[in-house]
């Protein structure tokens, strides 16, 4: 191996940045996706790519700093022109210059950052999430729902800890029109990457019970009111287009209109405007119903009014419609009367002279049954006398009896039966042997 001298690391390094300060010496203007932000002691760290369009796959990655006396300049420049800070998913365009430190190794160095080009990507995917909303037919889905006239079970969304929560339950509790609201809390995440999950869960639980409540509201206060990006999802719009109770939002301020604001029911600004709604809706249900009542109350006494004066019209002609009725029905009933007498003496004259007949008729006809009726008798005691038992007898014949009845066969009679003979003129017993 031929002898050559040795470079330390750090000669080296100092050789890769001597050439990259030399080449890259300007400043460049660079469009790419934050994969990773987080700040250490007042600097931010960023990791950068680029992704495939047709893959999504990474194509480059780079590291990117921005030092604290920048960042503090640029952080809330950007947070207000965006509405939210910077965070990993979002496009991006930096100003930077290269980096080579023989200790740290390579990065960019951020000295400005343009929000138009973010807003723009921001708005970008917010169309494209309302176009395929539309595209599926969901979009005013949720919209179409009634939120009930007594809408007082309240399914909630938010923090526990948030303050916009207590905020919306104070409202309610403390109506001043005495209204009674049941509300439930189903906790979630409101800020940062697990928005999005963390609500879908919630409305998940909900949905397991939904013939439990009337409404839904989503609401958040209490915390950094300019992370907005987790309602602003495809994911998260499609449940709420898709779900079976009205959704109302109350998640941010006049300009901060998010997909979950469009996709919803009814979008407030705050919690307290959320809970003002649903108060106002029962204000406006009751104002129905004494207005109601009121109609009712003239209608029904208008309408008795004219019935009394209707009735009274009739009293006064009753007594002479009753004198009319009770002349027209007393010279009916007389005629009816006259034709009732004169029917019953025709029919009474009818059914005597029928009677007559069969008067005179009854007396042959009862003594010639009477004749036919003795004739059989006498036939009937003739008959009998033949038949008498004692004739036999006193013409010398007997009859045996046994137990009471007449022997016919001797052989029924067995050795020890006692028998009785009956002749004309006594009785012998005698045993059979």
């Amino acid at each position: 191996m031929e002898n050559r001298p040795a470079m330390t690391l750090l000669e080296l390094n100092g050789l890769v940045r001597s050439a990259i300060e030399g080449v890259l010496s300007d400043e460049y203007w660079v469009e790419a996706e934050v994969s990773e932000a987080r700040e250490s002691r007042g600097h931010c760290y960023m990791e950068l790519i680029e992704k495939d369009t047709s893959s999504n796959t990474p194509v480059a990655r780079a590291s990117a700093k921005c030092w604290r006396q920048t960042w503090t300049l640029l952080r809330p420049y950007f947070e207000r022109a965006i509405g939210q800070p910077l965070h990993a998913g979002m496009k991006v365009m930096l100003r930077v210059y290269a980096q080579f430190h023989e200790a740290y190794g390579f990065s960019w160095i951020v000295t400005d950052i343009d929000p138009t080009y973010t807003l723009g990507d921001m708005a970008r995917k917010r169309q494209e999430i309302i176009a395929r909303l539309k595209e599926e037919g969901v979009f005013d889905l949720n919209k179409e729902l009634e939120l009930p006239l007594f809408a007082q079970r309240i399914a909630v969304i938010s923090s526990e800890t948030a303050a916009g929560y207590d905020d919306f339950c104070k409202q309610l509790a403390d109506n001043g029109h005495g209204f009674s609201f049941a509300t439930r809390l189903f906790p979630a995440v409101m800020q940062g990457e697990q928005v999005e999950q963390s609500v879908i869960a919630a409305l998940n639980r909900i949905n397991a019970e939904a013939d439990s409540f009337d409404c839904v509201v989503i609401i958040r206060g209490g915390g950094a009111t300019s992370d907005m990006s987790g309602f602003d999802t495809l994911a998260l719009a499609e449940n709420v287009a898709n779900f079976p109770l009205p959704v109302i939002t109350g998640i941010g301020h006049d300009r901060d209109e998010s997909v979950l604001d469009m996709i919803s029911h009814t979008r407030v600004k705050t919690p307290t405007a959320a809970a003002a709604l649903l108060v106002s809706r029962l204000v406006a249900v009751e104002e129905r119903i004494d207005n109601c009542r009121e109609r009712i109350t003239r209608t029904v006494g208008a309408t008795i009014g004219r019935e009394s004066q209707r009735i009274e019209a009739l009293s006064g002609r009753i007594p002479a419609l009753f004198s009319v009725v009770k002349a027209r029905h007393g010279a009916a009933i007389s005629l009816l009367a006259e034709r009732l007498k004169a029917a019953a003496g025709r029919l009474i004259a009818k059914h005597s002279h029928h009677t007559d007949i069969l008067a005179q008729s009854i007396m042959p006809l009862a003594q010639r049954s009477l004749a036919a009726a003795r004739h059989r008798v006498e036939l009937m005691e003739e008959r009998a006398k033949a038949l008498d038992p004692a004739l036999p007898l006193r013409r010398g014949y007997s009859i045996t009896l046994r137990q009471g009845r007449a022997v016919r066969d001797a052989a029924s009679l067995s050795s020890g039966d006692e028998i009785e003979t009956r002749l004309e003129n006594g009785t012998i017993k005698s045993v059979v042997r």
